[in-house]
């Protein structure tokens, strides 16, 4: 029977630099011979990324809050049921962009709704899943938005509908960011993401082979 693997998440706010830390990661277990798997929220399954075509494009304010919040409740249970679990099972480590941490800053401290009500669905949905460990790239809002809308204009990419929010909306993600790992500092490795990209993707890998160890 395999080893049970490990569950890594990156979190932050748009513009943190996740997706160059989770490449960065990818090639660094893969040079240590450890089997991994790359995946987001939402995404991860054909399901999830239907979803998300419908969750990250268009008007910022085009989801009521609870609907937006069910709708990427429903992409996650998919995503664990058929990737995550199953990965972990089979002694890999999964590094995913982004799991239930962001919906505690976006949809709970940016649109306002209740946690209890999003953790007790989290605990009805997928069993109260917790990452192993949650990488938090903090950022200042405002580098992080001009980073991401660069980003996004260079590559077509119709998902800026959470860019197109006001700066408040942004500080209040950053902050639950920074309250979750304060709450639990023992699955939390907060990483400054202001710094250039080596330094935190080199911070990055330094926690995960903490963790692995």
């Amino acid at each position: 029977m395999a080893q049970r693997g490990l569950f890594v998440a990156v979190e932050g706010g748009d513009g943190a630099g996740k997706s160059g830390v989770i490449v960065a990661l990818m090639r660094h277990l893969e040079a240590r011979g450890v089997s991994a798997l790359a995946t987001r929220e939402p995404g991860g399954t054909a399901e999830g990324e239907q979803l998300r075509a419908l969750l990250l494009s268009g008007d910022g304010e085009a989801w009521d809050p609870r609907s937006e919040l069910l709708l990427m409740t429903a992409a996650r249970v998919q995503h664990v049921q058929h990737v995550i679990m199953p990965a972990v099972a089979r002694g890999e480590v999964v590094v995913s962009d982004r799991f239930v941490g962001s919906t505690i800053a976006y949809q709970g401290a940016g649109r306002g709704l209740p946690l209890p009500l999003i953790r007790i669905l989290h605990d009805q949905a997928v069993g109260g899943l917790l990452p192993d460990l949650t990488l938090v790239l903090d950022v200042d809002p405002r580098t992080g938005i001009a980073r991401s809308r660069k980003r996004l204009d260079a590559s077509a990419i119709d998902e800026a509908r959470f860019e197109g929010l006001d700066l408040g909306f942004h500080d209040r993600v950053r902050s639950s960011f920074l309250d979750q790992a304060a709450q639990a500092p023992e699955r939390h490795a907060v990483i400054d993401a202001s710094l250039e990209p080596e330094a935190v993707q080199s911070a990055a890998i330094a926690a995960v082979d903490c963790l692995l160890a």
